[in-house]
């Protein structure tokens, strides 16, 4: 059995997600400890929960432990299978968050995943689900990963209720060295249950910063009327994103302007990938066995999924600084 410590490095609930995944994909039991240990509601939220939950249904897995608040858990995968299920958060918790949970797993299925999602997609602290789109699947695409998703409706926080259609291929992960492919910056700025200007403007704000640095930008506005309210705005370019998201009482010249201002940081830098996909490229750079990429720092959610990756596969990971980037490589 491998035992992690929950609240190693970053101390989050990417430990748990990459974690239950790794444990299925070499088919060995896990138990993570101390799960977010140092956050001011240690434990397993609801979120973590239905994570779990779905990377279990994935590959037949018995799991102990599994409650919210548990600060323990034991993950005992089986054959990795195909998969058709509904499963809803029950919340605004974040739907990337729970895709990322499955994905390396899913790679190695019999046969292939369909999913509907219900949940939040465009929450704080979590990947967009237009960023996992165009940033996050882009990339993988490139390592031999094979996915899709069609985005139905959104939910945004505190009432989620958005929806997602989710497939995954078996895929045959190979490694790659990720060069740095910027270009015009596309994005999309959207809205629910609020007046049309307010994607107007997050759209415009981004626009103009945008354009004074001289980058070229094909912004989409989407204003509906779902059951959700909220708004934000997804930014990307090569592999490279960035996303800001509504709150009442902010703006939406400022939630625009916090995407585009992210966005200009990563395209003036020589790096290939930002510092969101950096993370998020570590489990199957390690299942691939090679591949590498440079982004502008190392985050301590990269230094976590390196020493999480780590302890579930034989290999090892480099770190190269210089030349205002940062080198991760499989060594």
């Amino acid at each position: 059995m491998i035992v992690i410590d929950g609240s190693y490095g970053e101390g989050g609930g990417q430990i748990l997600r990459t974690a239950v995944s790794l444990s299925a994909v070499i088919g060995e039991e896990v138990t993570v400890t101390d799960i977010r240990k140092a956050r001011p509601q240690p434990g397993l939220k609801m979120q973590h929960l239905t994570s779990i939950k779905a990377a279990a249904l994935l590959c037949d897995a018995k799991v102990e432990g599994l409650f919210p608040g548990s600060t323990e858990i034991r993950f005992f995968p089986l054959e990795i299978k195909g998969l058709s299920a509904e499963i809803d958060i029950g919340t605004a918790g974040s739907i990337p968050l729970l895709i990322q949970s499955i994905m390396p797993a899913a790679a190695y299925a019999s046969s292939g995943v369909r999913l509907m999602l219900k949940g939040g997609t465009d929450v704080t602290w979590s990947p967009t689900i237009d960023y996992l789109e165009n940033v996050t699947f882009k990339a993988l695409a490139r390592m031999g990963y094979s996915s899709h998703l069609k985005t139905i409706s959104r939910g945004y926080y505190p009432r989620g209720g958005g929806l997602i259609e989710l497939e995954i291929k078996p895929s045959k992960l190979q490694g790659y060295d990720f060069l740095r492919e910027d270009g015009d910056v596309s994005g999309i700025s959207h809205s629910s249950g609020l007046p049309e200007h307010v994607a107007q403007r997050q759209a415009a704000s981004a626009k103009e910063i945008l354009d004074e640095k001289g980058y070229e930008c094909d912004i989409l506005t989407e204003v509906s009327q779902y059951a959700s309210t909220g708004s934000g705005i997804s930014l990307w370019s090569g592999f490279k994103g960035a996303v800001s998201i509504g709150k009442k009482g902010l703006p939406a010249e400022e939630v625009g302007a916090r995407a585009a201002e992210e966005m200009i940081t990563y395209l003036e830098s020589a790096a290939a990938v930002d510092q969101h996909l950096a993370d998020q490229l570590i489990p199957y750079m390690g299942l691939a066995g090679s591949g590498s990429f440079t982004t502008v720092a190392l985050s301590d959610h990269t230094t976590t999924n390196i020493w999480v990756t780590e302890q579930f596969l034989d290999v090892r990971f480099g770190i190269k600084r210089g030349n205002g980037v940062v080198e991760v490589y499989v060594q």
